[in-house]
C-alpha cells in the first residue's frame, strides 16, 4: 500500500515510525512522505496512532535477567 503517492513511499513511512518518528514532519524528514502536497498526512497520523496503540497494548517487557531465570515458583 502506498503511504505517499507523490514520492512513491510505501513501507518506508512505517519504518520511520518504528524507528521513533512520532509526527508527520519527522516522517517527512526521514523518508519524504508528506513533504510535497500533504494529502497523505492524515494517513500518516493514522499510522502513528496505530503504531502507538500497538506499543501500548503489547504490555511491559519481561525481564531476562539471569537472577529471574530458574527461580522457584511459590507454592499454590
Amino acid at each position: 500500500m502506498f503511504a505517499c503517492l507523490c514520492d512513491g513511499i510505501t513501507g518506508q513511512a512505517a519504518d520511520a515510525v518504528a524507528d521513533g518518528a512520532s509526527t508527520t514532519n519527522q516522517i517527512a524528514t526521514s523518508c519524504g512522505a508528506g513533504a510535497d502536497c500533504g494529502r497523505c498526512r492524515h494517513a500518516l497520523r493514522s499510522l502513528i496512532a496505530a503504531c502507538c496503540h500497538l506499543e501500548k497494548s503489547a504490555g511491559p517487557v519481561r525481564s531476562t535477567d539471569s537472577a529471574h531465570r530458574g527461580a522457584a515458583r511459590p507454592p499454590r
